[in-house]
């Protein structure tokens, strides 16, 4: 099981940055697919969940309406797009596969968003 995150970065507030995450090595389309983000001295945090073939979404209320989660199962590939980017939205975020009974992570990006 391999994930190559990608698309982190240093950005300004309200900027924008695309995650992506590229999985390989199970079948993604049986996944529920997560993106999780934890911030220095914080408990990791739940950020976006999409299920299996991308029709339902959900949100922690911190990000409705400025982050979406959206996937590519013929691109084994989880993306999310950050919008109006604040400074409490700095951490490392992780994918997330859940296939109820195995559960992979990614290693984790760091998005920082600074003034």
């Amino acid at each position: 099981v391999q994930f190559v995150e990608s698309g982190g970065g240093l950005v300004q507030p309200g900027g924008s940055l695309r995650l992506s995450c590229a999985a390989s090595g199970f079948a993604f389309s049986g996944y529920y697919m997560r993106w999780y983000r934890q911030a220095p001295g914080k408990e990791r945090e739940l950020v976006a969940g999409i299920t299996r073939a991308g029709g339902n979404t959900n949100y922690a209320d911190s990000v409705k309406g400025r982050f979406t989660i959206s996937r590519d199962n013929a691109k084994n590939t989880v993306y999310l797009q950050m919008n109006s980017l604040k400074p409490e939205d700095t951490a490392v975020y992780y994918c997330n596969a859940d296939g109820w009974t195995t559960d992979y992570w990614g290693q984790g990006i760091q998005v920082t968003v600074f003034s």
